[in-house]
């Protein structure tokens, strides 16, 4: 027998594992552990869709999905053990915390990796000198060059699953748990595959409305993809048979998500701290007047409409347009001078699709303290941005009801008059871009 240890490949498609463990001749018992150390670190969102796709999952393997709780350290290679199993076959991990983890767990019990959440895994595409890339668009070029795999032929039926309850000594069978701050996103492999393709009928649309909040044109694979309910190769296929600047543009935003995931791997502690160390000088603002701002960035109630309606998304749905996380961020980092990662840890806690590779990079980015560093003086305009993006203003009208009844792109400015019960304006747009100028200036 041999073990399949699920982790963030929650499906049975496009999954080398499973052929990897084919490949053993042996009936095959699937885990998942309940680990602590990940669950505390994720907010409810995260968890309510994990534990949605574990039930989904666990329902194609015919009810056998093994779930258990503890210390992954312990808890695989006592499972291993009385499955008689030699092997637990894997889904590498790039991630600071997975790779730790697979390395203490690697000294008790042979671990086999094939595959990765990814289409090109981290450390694969480097310049001829062999070092990383520390820019998307050389890494880019040369990630097309490199190129993926096509899917694994796989599904549920690929090996004999082994149901649980006929073997003795296993760590006690948890139930899945559930979670009450759940997102409206479907879960499981299905739902992704069903997602993918109702996407894929509109994707040529892609890259002329994807930074368009008001229309929902994006994706929202995100979440999917964070827990390998499906997998990057199975996208990337579909996507080689179209010819559409749409489907161009969506191979480049995985193109981004391997490249982050590539720059998290080489550098874990730009996790938590400036991936350009020079920031680290940088004047961030403190005390009680900073943390009402912060407050208020978080509630949804700035008075400026288009950041607003975003932090208001992100509460109701546990997810946000990505044009948007882009403006909220510029706005705490460069309108209320707030550290990056304050910013970073609360869309971690609220967000569904939260991954941290994608996540703190994303917010570098914005911050200009990571990879392909904004200019100093790239400082989004709220309004403008509102105006240009949301031109017919549906999108701040669906989030801030108390601006319904404004008309077009006025709801962006309110020139004719803020409606009652909306705040004015927490800062002075003009004059804190020009303070961030400033102090980024002075490094």
């Amino acid at each position: 027998m041999t073990v399949v240890w699920f982790r963030r490949d929650l499906r049975t498609a496009d999954l080398p594992t499973l052929t990897s463990a084919a490949e053993s001749g042996s009936d095959v018992l699937g885990l998942f552990v309940l680990d602590d150390n990940l669950l505390k670190a994720s907010g409810g969102p995260r968890r309510d869709f994990l534990f949605r796709s574990l039930a989904a999952l666990n329902e194609q393997l015919g009810g056998r999905l093994l779930v258990v709780k503890g210390d992954p350290e312990t808890v695989v290679p006592k499972v291993a053990k009385a499955a008689g199993a030699d092997e637990v076959h894997i889904s590498a991990d790039y991630g600071p915390y997975g790779r730790d983890r697979d390395e203490r767990v690697g000294k008790h019990v042979s671990l086999v990796e094939t595959g990765s959440p990814y289409a090109v895994a981290p450390g694969r595409v480097t310049k001829n000198d062999g070092d990383p890339y520390k820019v998307f668009t050389p890494y880019f070029r040369q990630w097309m060059e490199h190129g993926w795999r096509g899917p694994a032929d796989t599904s549920a039926e690929t090996v004999t699953w082994l149901d649980p309850a006929g073997l003795k000594g296993l760590p006690k069978r948890t139930a899945i748990p559930t979670e009450k701050d759940a997102s409206k996103a479907p879960a499981g492999e299905k739902a992704a595959l069903e997602s993918w393709s109702e996407f894929l009928e509109h994707v040529s649309a892609y890259d002329d409305e994807r930074n368009r909040p008001d229309l929902d044109s994006t994706s929202r694979m995100s979440v999917h993809l964070k827990y390998g309910t499906i997998h990057p190769r199975t996208m990337l296929k579909d996507l080689a048979s179209l010819r559409s600047e749409g489907s161009a543009s969506y191979r480049r935003q995985i193109a981004w998500r391997d490249f982050y995931a590539d720059i998290l791997f080489q550098r874990p502690d730009s996790a938590r701290e400036n991936y350009d160390k020079k920031f680290d000088a940088i004047e961030l603002d403190t005390g009680k007047h900073a943390d009402e701002l912060f407050a208020a960035w978080k509630e949804g109630r700035t008075g400026f409409p288009i950041v607003d309606a975003g932090m208001r998304q992100l509460d109701s749905e546990k997810w946000m347009h990505n044009r948007v996380r882009m403006i909220v961020a510029s706005f705490l980092v460069k309108d209320l001078h707030l550290p990056w990662w304050l910013g970073a840890r609360h869309f971690m806690d609220r967000l569904v699709d939260g991954d941290l590779a994608s996540n703190q990079h994303g917010w570098q980015w914005t911050a200009g303290t990571g990879t392909d560093a904004s200019p100093y003086f790239r400082v989004f305009n709220p309004i403008t941005q509102g105006e240009k993006f949301d031109p017919t203003g549906d999108y701040v009208r669906r989030w801030v009801p108390e601006l319904r009844g404004e008309e077009g792109k006025a709801v962006h400015t309110l020139k004719f008059g803020r409606p009652k019960g909306y705040p004015e304006p927490i800062v002075d747009h003009k004059h804190e871009r020009e303070v961030a100028i400033a102090r980024f200036k002075s490094l």
